[in-house]
Order: structure tokens, then sequence, then C-alpha cells
């Protein structure tokens, strides 16, 4: 799990999005004009990598459909079998890109756990306040995992056009800049910011 890696993500993750929960605390919901001026967007733009981030984002916020789609029933969080495919499906295709399948996997195992870290935060939640249960319950097949496949197309491709970006030494901090400003357009709670924060480690090509 490289535990070094995912202080130092978290760290940093968490000062930015500090700032960006402060920012919106202030300003309330941020329109086009006020995403488009903001010196926050302007710098993370710059280096491309919120293209990255969003899709980190996206992914996290369907694991509350996931969620539900298992709350209450037999289906585990963990699925060794399933999780084993993507990987396998994410490395073919990284190879077929020209990226490296052994990096581009390690971005995607950390998905795979941001997501469970999710899921399991959303069931103690359950469980403690009956009333915040869901009332619907997703369809994995047809529904949630369809979309999740958009998104990895999405993120492959990401990881493609920001492939030299992700390979030099400042990746790091602009990085979590990037992730700070996806988690406040996205309004990412808490429980997904910690989501958040475990999706990052991996990005960053010079990490594998």
């Amino acid at each position: 799990m490289r535990p070094r890696r995912l202080r130092s993500a978290l760290t940093v993750l968490s000062a930015v999005a500090t700032a960006a929960t402060l920012a919106l605390g202030q300003a309330g919901p941020a329109t086009a004009d006020t995403q488009r001026s903001a010196p926050a967007r302007q710098a993370a733009a710059a280096h491309g990598l919120t293209s990255v981030t969003d899709l980190l984002a996206q992914r996290l916020l369907l694991a509350d459909k996931v969620a539900a789609a298992k709350y209450g029933t037999a289906t585990p969080i963990d699925d060794p079998a399933r999780e084993a495919q993507i990987l396998e499906d994410v490395r073919a295709r990284a190879a077929g890109l020209g990226l490296d399948p052994d990096g581009v996997a390690a971005v995607f195992r950390d998905q795979i756990e941001a997501n469970k870290l999710v899921q399991r935060g959303l069931f103690a939640r359950w469980d403690a306040n009956p009333d915040e249960r869901p009332t619907e319950r997703p369809d994995l097949a047809k529904e949630v995992r369809p979309a999740l496949d958009r998104i990895t197309t999405g993120l492959l491709a990401a990881l493609r056009e920001t492939e030299r970006a992700r390979g030099v030494p400042p990746c790091g901090p602009r990085l979590a800049a990037a992730a700070g400003w996806s988690a406040y357009t996205h309004r990412l709670d808490v429980l997904h910011l910690e989501g958040l924060g475990r999706a990052l480690p991996s990005v960053c090509a010079g990490s594998w």
C-alpha cells in the first residue's frame, strides 16, 4: 500500500481541501464565471491534471450507487474476481495506448481501494442512521458498471494526455492542487475527501 506516499498525499490534499471548503462556505455555490476566473482553477488547468482528478471524483461519487446496490444484500464490498478483471483489462488497454501497464494498474488499484473505502463508510453511516439508508437499489450490471466503464475509458485517455506532466517532480503538489479543486467543484464531503486522498498515490508516474 505504500504508506509513506499515501500519508503525504492525504496531508497535502487535506490542506488544499480545507482551503477549498472555506472558500465554498464563504462564497456560496460556484458559477461558471467564478470557475473560469478563480486562480486555483487557472493554476490547476495550466498543468492539465484536473482532467484526471475530476474523473477520480466522479468515480468516487459512483461509490454511493455501488454501496446502495449492495447494502442489505449478500453481495460483499470486496469482489476480488471483478477487481482482477478490471486490472487485467486496464493493463491490456494501457499497453495499446503506449502507457506502462504496471503503472496504470497501480492507479486503478488505488481507485478500487478508494471506492471500497467510501462504500464501507456509507455502510457504517447507514447502520448508525437508519433514516439515511437508500430507498432505491441501483442495478449494478445495467446502471452502475456502464457508468464506471465510461469513466475508465476517460481516465485512461486522461492518463495518456497527462503522461508528461505526471512524470516530473512537481507532479505531487500540482496533483494535490488539482484534487483540491475537483473536491471543491464536486462538493465532496469528508468521507469522499478521504476517498480522494486514497485515490491519489499512484497518479504521479514517479511514484510507481
